[in-house]
Formats: C-alpha cells, sequence, structure tokens
C-alpha cells in the first residue's frame, strides 16, 4: 500500500506534468473546497435562524390558542385551565381577550391588536419580559392602563402618559355598521419585541377589554406555552378536539410558520445546489484523471511490465484522484468551520466597515446574522465530497487498468 500512495504521489506532482491537467487538477481542488466551505457556512446561518426562531421568536409568542365560537366566550375557564396544567407538555396557559380596532392620537390612526390579560397569569408571557418592572407596577394598579408597542408609540408620536383614544367597530342585529364603540386607555408602558410585532400589538387588562367586547363568561379564550414548541399542532388540536365547548384552534405555525418553513425551503435548495457543485468540482477530476492516464501510458505500461496487476494500477490513479478530493475537502470543512464559529463577528465587522445592515430588526425579529454549527452536518459535507470524489476516480482508474504494454511499448 505504501507503494501505491508512493506512485500516486508521484503521478500527481509530477514536474513532467502538462500544465494544462494541472490547471484542470487545481480547479477540482478549489471547486471541492469551495463547494465544501460554502454548504457548511450556509446550513451553519440557516441553523442560526431556526435557533434564533426558537429562542426569539417562540419565546414571545403564544405556541397555542383555544377561543370560544360566539361572544360568549370560555365558560368555568378557571376550571379548564387547572385540569389543563396537569399536562407535562405544557408551559403555562394564560386566559384572554382580543380587542382588535384604530388606536387615535389626535390626528393619527393606526390599526392595533390589544390583548386583554389578566396579570395574575401573565408571569410567563415572553412578550413582557422587555417590560420595566416599575412600567409593569404602574400598569397592574391602573384598570385603564394599556402598554403599547414601540413601533406603535413611534408611528403616532405617544410618550408615556398620553392618553389614547381606541375605537372599536360595532355591527347591530341586522349587520348594518354602527358607530364604533370608544374607550379611553393610559399609556404605561413600552412593549420592545422587535420586528413587525413592535407595530401593531398591546395590553390592557382583561376584565376591561372583556366587557368592554361584551364577553359574557369574561374570557375570549386561552393561550397555551408548551416545552416543545414544534409540537403546538398536535397538542392544540389534540386539546382542542377534547374541548368541554365549540373552539377555534390555532397555532403560531399558522400564524408565524412562514418563517420556518422558509428556513426549511432554503435549507434543501442550499444542500441540493452546493452538492451538484461538489458534484462538478468531482467531475473536473474525471477529466483531470483521464488525460493523466493517456500521458502516463508508458509508464502504465512499464509498471504492467514489472509485475504491477491490473488492481494495482486501479488503485494508483483512484488514490491520486482521492488526494485531490481530500485536500480540497480539508481546506473547504477547516474555513467552513472557522467562518462558520465566528460569522456573526465578521458580519457585525463587516457592517461597521461598510456601513451596510444585513438584517433590520424593524422588519425581522434579529438584527444580526446568526450561525449555528451542527457537527454532524460537518461530517455529512466531508462524507458526500468524499464519496462523489471517489465515483469520479473510477472510470479513468479503470481505463487505466485496460492499457495494454505491447500496444504502447511497441510504438
Amino acid at each position: 500500500m505504501k507503494l501505491i500512495f508512493q506512485l500516486a504521489w508521484r503521478f500527481r506532482s509530477s514536474k513532467q506534468q502538462n500544465g494544462y491537467i494541472s490547471f484542470i487538477s487545481a480547479s477540482s481542488t478549489v471547486g471541492i473546497a469551495l463547494g465544501c466551505f460554502v454548504l457548511i457556512l450556509l446550513l451553519s446561518v440557516m441553523n442560526g435562524f431556526e435557533k434564533e426562531l426558537k429562542e426569539r421568536l417562540l419565546s414571545i409568542i403564544p405556541h397555542g390558542e383555544l377561543y370560544a365560537v360566539g361572544s360568549d366566550g370560555i365558560s368555568d375557564w378557571q376550571d379548564e385551565i387547572k385540569s389543563l396544567q396537569v399536562d407535562p407538555r405544557i408551559e403555562s396557559i394564560q386566559p384572554y381577550t382580543k380587542a382588535t380596532g384604530m388606536l387615535q392620537k389626535g390626528k393619527k390612526m393606526k390599526a392595533i391588536e390589544l390583548v386583554g390579560i389578566d396579570t395574575k397569569y401573565a408571569e410567563h408571557d415572553g412578550m413582557l419580559s422587555s417590560v420595566p418592572a416599575s412600567q409593569w407596577l404602574a400598569f397592574s394598579g391602573d384598570a385603564q392602563g394599556v402598554m403599547l408597542g414601540a413601533g406603535a408609540m413611534q408611528k403616532l408620536g405617544i410618550v408615556l402618559g398620553d392618553k389614547v383614544k381606541l375605537l372599536l367597530p360595532q355591527l347591530s342585529n341586522d349587520l348594518s355598521i354602527r358607530a364604533p364603540k370608544t374607550l379611553w386607555l393610559n399609556v404605561v408602558g413600552v412593549v420592545n419585541i422587535g420586528g413587525e410585532l413592535d407595530n401593531h400589538i398591546g395590553y390592557m387588562h382583561l376584565p376591561l377589554a372583556s366587557q368592554t367586547l361584551g364577553v359574557t363568561y369574561g374570557v375570549q379564550g386561552l393561550r397555551f406555552r408548551y416545552h416543545d414548541p414544534f409540537l403546538a399542532p398536535i397538542i392544540t388540536r389534540e386539546i382542542g378536539y377534547g374541548f368541554a365547548q365549540e373552539v377555534y384552534m390555532s397555532d403560531w405555525t399558522r400564524t408565524q410558520g412562514h418563517l420556518y418553513q422558509d428556513i426549511q425551503l432554503v435549507r434543501v435548495v442550499v444542500y441540493i445546489t452546493l452538492i451538484l457543485v461538489i458534484g462538478v468540482a468531482c467531475f473536473n477530476i474525471v477529466s483531470t484523471l483521464v488525460m493523466a492516464v493517456n500521458e502516463k501510458q508508458s509508464e502504465i505500461a512499464m509498471l504492467k511490465t514489472m509485475g504491477a496487476t491490473e488492481r494495482t494500477i486501479i488503485l494508483i490513479f483512484m488514490l491520486q484522484g482521492l488526494i485531490n478530493g481530500i485536500i480540497g475537502t480539508l481546506i473547504g470543512v477547516i474555513c467552513g468551520v472557522l467562518m462558520a464559529l465566528n460569522l456573526s463577528t465578521v458580519a457585525r465587522g463587516f457592517e461597521q466597515l461598510t456601513g451596510v445592515q444585513f438584517l433590520s430588526g424593524d422588519i425581522y425579529f434579529i438584527d444580526f446574522l446568526p450561525s449555528a454549527l451542527k457537527w454532524h452536518e460537518v461530517y455529512i459535507t466531508a462524507l458526500i465530497a468524499l464519496t462523489l470524489t471517489l465515483l469520479a476516480t473510477v472510470y479513468p482508474a479503470r481505463k487505466a487498468a485496460k492499457v495494454n504494454p505491447a500496444t504502447v511499448l511497441g510504438h
């Protein structure tokens, strides 16, 4: 085996080798390295987005919701919460009533979605984690208090201590439009979630919201947080089908699921595209070895006359091509891993240097480029590159093994 390796390395680094063959050989190595580097880097970015989606967005929005059919609300909701809290999959349950209308400050108006919450059940609400303790205390003590998203306050020019008017649409019994119901609220807190949610979210007290909307039982619905948010569709439907009354069911995959689906779609596209890039680089190895076989026919013939078997010739040329793949894969994997581990820092530095921001916190739920390296994906990437390289060497190696010494040395 040592002799086979020495011959493969000698053939690969021969000074008499055609310059064009050397160029094709180097380009195949660079292509494999580039494919591995980009694949590892982009997969790490996709993993980073998925991680941030779970740790940031899914830590603040409810994972599942049940809300009553009709305006009466959820009957016996306290007993329902007690019975559901024994489920080990459920982290917390929060009663709510949602009021959707127009918020007015002076001549400015904006659509808003105010969620009525009970302060006793709100300790697990991730959206409220950004609210300072002083503002939460002010909200708890003011029955007319409201906490608004930072984006909504900025667009309406609202500051803490202002009074705002909430306009709620009403329908008469004959479904004709009536004058909107108005409600004055005191702005006592700011909710700073990040992203688009800041522009249309707010909190008010549950009793006030239910009373204003005429919810008979005091609660329009229940919001759930699960220990595993990716099981939300299954658990929510299971709870909903077994609920004591008719309810509508919803979960985060219906409202924010497009983000997760986009991540998975891009991951698949990245996999397919960059594996094809690695494949194209590996086919350059076919060209390199075929030309090398044609150029080294006399050396192959002499090896055969000295007793080298077809198996030995095949192994020599397969190993020669595999060396290119190993070098390219090694370079690509090392560079990809180093860049993936430091991508956020590098991106921040590039943003500061050029003044160009990759992600805006006003649009996305994060304002930086995330990265999360998964080692099993690194191993899979390296294995795919080496496998494609090995397959690319089979045809040229078999062609080298079929060289006829009598024909070559007879000329």
